[in-house]
């Protein structure tokens, strides 16, 4: 729901409408129903007015600017315009060669721009109606002028802009749009339902772990639910729906526009965003200034939407011209089209040293632990990662799977080129850090490669070293950490482990860690009585009692992991 809101939710578009023309002075300048261009052409030109319902943000306001739309006009949220507020706003508009009308082909704003449309051409003031219909969900191809508009208003509110902007007469540029709305194609899918400012409920839900096909941008619901697929199957479901729609006189440049649809973070586009763009490529289309953002919304509806409009060359230099506006601003697009991506050249490949075959029995020994490790840690990935959210940000468990997980690659590709322990698990402890990320990898990055420093690559370690490497570890850690028992961080875990494990060198390596594993997992369990004053639980206080610390859980089920694997090999 709309969290900042007037008490009179009635006033709530007309405050946006106030507060966008602050934010972009420079850009607009207010008028009773909208905002127009503050710079005055210096030649006159036919004049592009847009508008449509608030709640569609950068959509409509935003689209005013040099190379993009004169003026536009704002309704009430998923409001058309009044009829009068459209004539008021494109008379402020007009410099004397005649004005195009743009907006989504929905009832509402078709029958008041229409109205405004008649009631200009009676005053003498030559005006046409671009109504953009590109939603291939809400028609089929053969009534493409009955579908709705959603994304694709860009693309064509953006190129009649610009041919305008080139000083073409009202015909030409009217031309132009209508090429440009019949070379493009929409569809969009929502994860969650859009609320009114004022409303506490949805306009429509969506039931959990299901995505809707087909949506409007004024809180439709889809046309069908089906299950959230993956990205890469998302990506091949919008995709398709689009290229079978290609054009007959369809070239292979495309605009491309990945669109948000209010709640959907800019991450989770650029995830589909890279299974997209790879679809598009193997259908060799050319990738023409792809947009990714949002560019229509609908207030905080979870979703997206793909749009294609296929260019010829006319389209294309329109679309690649330049354009200064709140929702688009960039220079002339220049380039043969978006290309396939080359990764950077990789890092030199970290020499292994030369091992002994008892030392490269140790470093199989390590990967073995290491993998072990990593299955523990994706098993026990949610737990974990509920624990810490109890008193911290919930993203441990994650962290330390991802981090395990890279390590016992590592781990694994190290031993197979003869690596000794030593170099196994130095390896390993660099990919952990990469991987996990954050404060907690980076310890335990840290941590695993000063414990390598006590072992060997050309014997075994024996009990006396693994217990050194452990206290080494610790220590670092908490100089790194600036952590202490008692602070409530895996420290409470890890100290009893390298104090139990210093004194009992004089049994086998296997009952050694036995001890030490049972004394980590005894403590680690008593962090719930403590306050956190240091790692990720310090900022929650006395809230953080009663909850035991996620990384000092986590470090107690590594030991119990290493503890059973050299059970295992001892009795092997």
């Amino acid at each position: 729901m709309t969290k900042i809101c007037n008490a009179e939710a009635s006033r709530f578009a007309k405050t946006a409408l106030q507060g966008f023309a602050l934010a972009h002075a420079p850009i607009v300048r207010l008028l009773p129903d909208g905002v127009m261009r503050r710079e005055t052409p210096a030649d006159p030109k036919v004049a592009l007015v847009v508008g449509g319902g608030s709640g569609h943000y950068p959509a409509f306001l935003g689209y005013v600017g040099k190379g993009f739309a004169d003026a536009a006009v704002a309704g009430d949220v998923f409001a058309s315009p009044s009829t009068q507020a459209i004539i008021r706003t494109a008379r402020a508009a007009h410099q004397g060669r005649g004005i195009i009308l743009g907006y989504g082909n929905y009832a509402g704003d078709v029958l008041n721009f229409s109205i405004a449309a008649e009631r200009l051409n009676a005053e003498g003031i030559p005006t046409r109606l671009m109504a953009v219909s590109d939603d291939v969900a809400s028609a089929p191809v053969a009534r493409h002028v009955e579908r709705r508009g959603i994304a694709g208003d860009l693309s064509v509110l953006k190129i009649m802009g610009a041919a305008a902007e080139e000083g073409l007469d009202l015909d030409t540029v009217m031309a132009i749009g209508e090429k440009a709305n019949r070379r493009t194609q929409s569809l969009g899918v929502a994860f969650a339902g859009c609320t009114l400012p004022g409303e506490t409920a949805p306009l429509f839900t969506v039931k959990a772990g299901q995505m809707a096909i087909g949506l409007g941008v004024h809180g439709e619901q889809g046309l069908e639910e089906t299950l959230i697929p993956d990205a890469q199957a998302l990506a091949e479901r919008l995709c398709a729906a689009l290229l079978a729609e290609k054009p007959s006189d369809g070239s292979q440049s495309v605009a491309v526009i990945l669109n948000g649809l209010g709640a959907s973070k800019y991450e989770e586009l650029f995830v589909l965003w890279t299974h997209i763009t790879e679809i598009l490529r193997r259908h060799e289309l050319k990738l023409v200034a792809p947009c990714v953002g949002e560019f229509i919304t609908s207030l905080d509806m979870a979703g997206c939407s793909l749009t294609l409009t296929w260019l010829d060359t006319e389209l294309e230099s329109l679309w690649r011209a330049p354009v200064i506006s709140p929702a688009l601003t960039r220079e002339r697009i220049e380039g043969a089209g978006l290309q396939a991506l080359t990764p950077e050249p990789a890092e030199a490949t970290v020499p292994t040293p030369a091992a002994t075959e008892e030392g490269r029995q140790g470093g199989r020994c390590v990967a073995r632990v290491m993998t072990a490790i990593a299955q523990a840690l994706a098993a026990a990935e949610v737990e974990l990662g509920r624990i810490d959210a109890q008193t911290g940000d919930g993203d441990h468990g994650q962290g330390m799977a991802r981090g395990s997980d890279a390590a016992a690659k590592a781990a694994r590709a190290a031993a197979q080129a003869g690596g000794g322990a030593r170099t196994v698990l130095a390896i390993a402890a660099d990919a952990w850090a990469d991987r996990a990320g954050g404060t907690s990898g980076s310890l335990w990055g840290a941590g695993l490669h000063a414990f390598s420093t006590k072992l060997s690559d050309e014997k075994q370690a024996t009990a006396h070293e693994m217990a050194r490497g452990v206290m080494e570890a610790r220590d670092v850690i908490m100089r790194l950490g600036g952590a202490k028992p008692g602070d409530k961080t895996l420290v409470d875990a890890l100290d009893p482990l390298a104090t139990s494990l210093a004194a009992e060198t004089q049994e086998d390596l296997a009952a050694m860690w036995e001890k030490g594993a049972e004394a980590a997992q005894r403590e680690a369990e008593a962090t719930r009585l403590l306050q956190a004053r240091r790692g990720r639980s310090r900022t929650h206080g006395e809230r953080s009692i009663g909850h035991p610390d996620a990384g000092a859980l986590s470090l107690a089920l590594v030991a119990q992991v290493v503890a059973r694997s050299l059970k295992q090999r001892a009795e092997v």
